[in-house]
């Protein structure tokens, strides 16, 4: 793994999602209206928040599981599997679905 190709990668989706940006510096995550929901774990893997019922769809649809970040697996997170790297239009739909997704919670 290449700590920094995935970095660029993980950045060039948020860039091309509207209403949210990258946070962090070693930790790195988006958040809005006080939940993470994507990250980017020290392992290079991406993992996306998503309602129960979107999340089911992705694991089955994209033959994935959980998400896990520093060995823990985190609530309602799925990780994003390499062979859908290569489509960014479908990680831009989730990542923004994951955004719409921590709007419609209560604020923290």
């Amino acid at each position: 793994m290449n700590w920094d190709k995935e970095l660029e990668f993980y950045d060039s989706i948020v860039k091309d999602c509207n209403g949210f940006e990258r946070k962090g510096k070693k930790m790195i995550y988006t958040s809005s209206n006080g939940y993470m929901f994507t990250l980017l774990n020290k392992a290079g893997e991406i993992g996306i928040r998503l309602p129960k019922s979107m999340a089911e769809k992705f694991m089955a649809d994209y033959n994935t599981g959980f998400y896990y970040s520093y060995g823990a697996k985190m609530k309602d997170y799925v990780l994003v599997p390499k062979s859908i790297y290569n489509d960014k239009k479908v990680l831009v739909y989730y990542m923004e679905q994951s955004f719409t997704f921590v709007n419609s919670l209560p604020p923290k």
